[in-house]
C-alpha cells in the first residue's frame, strides 16, 4: 500500500541518517584555518563530539619551575602531535598547571600533565636542579645546577634531556633546561663560566602564523658570562646576579621557568601552563 511504501521510506530514511552523521564538536575557543575547524583549550573543559571521526592534535602540559641559587633551568612540558578517533560523546580536556616558584633552596617542581579523554597524556616538565643537585626527568628533564652534572630525562617522544651543570675552579654556572626541539645547553667546563640556554620548541602553524611551544629555560649565574636564554617557545631567562630570580615560562606556551642567580634565597622562575589544540577537516 501506499502509507506502507511512505513509512518504509521514512524508516530507511532515518536508518540512513543515524548512520551517516556529520562529525562536529564543540568546546574550548573555535576558529578556522586552512580549511579545519580548530578548538583550543587554555584551560580544562569539556570537547562535545557528534558523530565519530578523526582528529588531530597538539598537547602540551604544563613547563617546570626553575632551580634556585644558580640552579638549572626548568624542562619544558611534553609536547605530543598525533592523530586520534574521537566517538560520539563528551571528552575531558585537562591542561597542565606550570609549576609554582619554590623555596630559595630546593628544586624547581615539575609541571602537571595535560591530558586529551583516554587517546593521549603529555607529561608535565622536570624541574631544574638546585645549587649541586641533579635535575628532575619529565616531558622534557630539567637542567642540573651548578657542580652538578647529572641532567633530568625527557620523556621519549614528547621532549629532551635538560642540560649538564659544571664547576670551574672556584666557580660554574646552571645548565638549561630541555626543550621540545634540543636538549638544554651544558654550562661552560672551561673559560668563562657561562651558563646553559634552555632547549628550543617546536612550531606549529595551525593558527595561520608559525609559534614555537614547550622551550626550556635558563641555567642561573651567580655574575659571570651574561644571561642564559630561555628557549624558543616560552622558556623563561635564567637569572644573572646575586639574589635574583629567574624569569617565569611563558603561559599557554608549556615553556619551562629560568633559574635563579647567586646565592641568598634567589628563586627560580615559574612554569608556564599547558594548552590543548584539536582540529579537524571542515
Amino acid at each position: 500500500s501506499r502509507n506502507r511504501i511512505r513509512i518504509m521510506a521514512f524508516t530507511n530514511f532515518r536508518m540512513l541518517q543515524a548512520g551517516g552523521v556529520a562529525f562536529s564538536a564543540t568546546g574550548g575557543t573555535e576558529s578556522t584555518s586552512g580549511g579545519y575547524n580548530l578548538h583550543t583549550f587554555t584551560s580544562s573543559g569539556t570537547l562535545a563530539t557528534t558523530g565519530s571521526g578523526s582528529v588531530e592534535y597538539i598537547l602540551v602540559a604544563g613547563g617546570a619551575a626553575g632551580g634556585s641559587e644558580i640552579g638549572g633551568g626548568g624542562g619544558a612540558g611534553g609536547y605530543i602531535t598525533a592523530t586520534t578517533t574521537l566517538s560520539a560523546g563528551s571528552h575531558t580536556i585537562t591542561v597542565g598547571a606550570g609549576a609554582a616558584v619554590s623555596s630559595g633552596t630546593s628544586d624547581g617542581a615539575n609541571g602537571s600533565n595535560s591530558v586529551l579523554g583516554s587517546s593521549a597524556t603529555s607529561i608535565g616538565g622536570g624541574g631544574g636542579g638546585y645549587y649541586g643537585t641533579a635535575g628532575v626527568s619529565g616531558g622534557s628533564g630539567g637542567g642540573s645546577g651548578r657542580s652538578a652534572g647529572t641532567p633530568g630525562s625527557g620523556t621519549v617522544g614528547q621532549g629532551n634531556d635538560g642540560g649538564r651543570g659544571a664547576f670551574i675552579g672556584g666557580g660554574g654556572e646552571g645548565a638549561g633546561g630541555g626543550g621540545a626541539g634540543a636538549a638544554g645547553q651544558n654550562s661552560a667546563t672551561s673559560g668563562t663560566p657561562n651558563s646553559g640556554d634552555g632547549g628550543v620548541g617546536l612550531t606549529d602553524s595551525w593558527t595561520g602564523s608559525p609559534r614555537y611551544l614547550s622551550g626550556g629555560g635558563g641555567g642561573g649565574a651567580y655574575q659571570d658570562g651574561g644571561i642564559a636564554s630561555g628557549g624558543n617557545g616560552g622558556g623563561g631567562n635564567g637569572a644573572f646576579c646575586i639574589n635574583c630570580a629567574g624569569s617565569n615560562g611563558t603561559v599557554n606556551t608549556g615553556g619551562g621557568g629560568g633559574a635563579g642567580g647567586g646565592s641568598n634565597g634567589s628563586t627560580g622562575g615559574s612554569g608556564g601552563s599547558g594548552i590543548v589544540i584539536i582540529r579537524y577537516q571542515v
